[in-house]
């Protein structure tokens, strides 16, 4: 798994400004008043090919009890438990503040990597005036703009010399082993599921939702030797009905167990319609580039005749078209109905994420895509691609070279995708496409997501 690095501090004083300067997007809301940020915010980060996770919090009070604040300081405390590094992040301007200390006594309890971040540093007598902030005793400060980009450069260095690199072996360094990850709302049957597979009762089930807190690995050896890591994990339900703060840190471990999976079987509930969180997840999975394939659970509660199925899909395929690729599986984890054909689809769908496509059987898929719909134009010029070659399996990546990568619009790239879908078997796993300008080195030193660029 990726680092986790974990933004904290008391409300305003720039938390979201920094988490969208550091993975690169504008994606954490911003506003010049308290609690804008209210949840945490995740969002990948890389700096020199070291890659992280950054977790955005919400304005951190230690003393509130009561309140949208005591939920928010929640939140940030789950943030600080499962990070690898800390950003304490103060207001240079206003200097230690009562609140402050208190935040900072609480961090030096964590035993964790912690860097006080001065933020809204512009101009020196802002600088000079934030070395008040060593008084919260973490060492070195690191003073920086996160509107501007000041002194992002230097706490990025910092950031990775603090963390540890990652913890879980690379996705296709398998030794064999499958991994599956089972997510889903709460009460859908995941544990019931694996239970069913593995031919025991060796996880707990019940009709309670939320039975499972926490992520459950398993490992299960069938018959003909396939073997295989069942990840089994807390349900995961809409932020406003996650009250007990177990739960919201069984979410985080959730999240964590789609990272660490080959494959992640997406729980739904046949009796009920598809939720918005039910597309989140879906979402989520293919964010993270994870083959998947899709189990519609309590089937035998379904009152059916022979359209019933079919509609059910036509239905999933429009409210999660994200994932129109993933294959979908018809179950009851109660009977066993279907069951054994989740671990074929799971073999199936990683096989298909694994494979690697040869250069010379591309690029004539290449020349196929630009005789059958060559690229719009793109500033009254035409755009041009030179060859693509694979360089990435666990999702399947491509690299294309053009000659004006900015102009490829989202709409071809979804048709290139679908040709390739049409050419190769990529049923149930995401195909990541990058475009690159003709001679740029590939394996040049890059910053990522996170952009990082000193003073951008």
């Amino acid at each position: 798994m990726k680092p986790i690095v974990a933004i904290v501090g008391r409300p305003n004083v720039g938390k979201s400004t920094l988490f969208n300067r550091l993975i690169g997007e504008k994606r954490a809301l911003v506003d010049d008043y308290e609690g804008v940020t209210r949840d945490r915010n995740y969002g990948d980060a890389e700096w020199y090919r070291r890659e992280f996770t950054v977790v955005d919090t919400g304005g951190f009070d230690p003393v509130v009890q009561e309140g949208m604040l005591s939920l928010m300081r929640e939140q940030a405390t789950l943030a600080i438990e499962e990070a690898d590094v800390i950003l304490f992040v103060t207001d240079a301007r206003d200097g230690l503040v009562p609140i402050d200390l208190e935040i900072a006594s609480i961090l030096r309890r964590t035993n964790k990597p912690v860097l006080v971040v001065g933020n809204k540093v512009e101009g020196n007598t802002v600088r000079h005036e934030a070395q008040e902030l060593h008084g919260a005793g973490f060492g070195e400060l690191y003073c920086t703009s996160a509107e501007h980009g000041d002194g992002v450069y230097d706490l990025m260095e910092a950031v990775v010399e603090a963390h540890p690199p990652a913890r879980s072996l690379p996705l296709d360094t398998d030794e064999g082993r499958t991994r599956v990850a089972v997510i889903g709302k709460p009460n859908v049957g995941k544990s019931s599921l694996i239970n069913r597979l593995l031919g025991e009762e060796r996880l707990l089930a019940s009709d309670v939702a939320g039975t499972t807190r926490d992520s459950i690995d398993t490992r299960l050896t069938l018959d003909d030797g396939r073997e295989y890591l069942l990840i089994d994990t807390a349900g995961i339900r809409r932020k406003r009905a996650v009250s007990m703060r177990l739960e919201k840190f069984s979410v985080v471990k959730a999240f964590k167990s789609i990272e660490r999976a080959h494959v992640v079987l997406l729980m739904l509930d046949g009796t009920e319609t598809i939720s918005s969180q039910d597309a989140k997840l879906a979402s989520l999975i293919e964010s993270k580039g994870r083959a998947v394939v899709v189990v519609v659970n309590k089937w035998d509660n379904v009152d059916k005749d022979s359209d019933t199925a079919g509609a059910y899909v036509l239905e999933l395929r429009r409210q999660l078209p994200f994932l129109e690729y993933a294959p979908v599986v018809f179950t009851s984890a109660l009977t066993g109905q279907r069951v054994s054909k989740v671990l074929d689809w799971a073999d199936e769908v990683k096989r298909n994420a694994s494979q690697r496509i040869k250069t010379g059987p591309l690029n004539r898929v290449l020349e196929e895509i630009i005789q059958r719909q060559p690229p719009p134009l793109h500033k009254r010029r035409a755009v041009k691609f030179y060859y693509w070659t694979q360089v990435a399996i666990l999702p399947p990546t491509f690299v294309i070279s053009s000659n004006m990568p900015e102009g490829v619009h989202h709409s071809y790239k979804r048709f290139m995708v679908g040709r390739l879908r049409e050419m190769f078997n990529y049923e149930g796993t995401p195909i990541r496409l990058i475009f690159r300008k003709r001679g740029e080195d590939p394996d040049a030193p890059r910053k990522g997501k996170s952009k990082g660029r000193k003073g951008k």
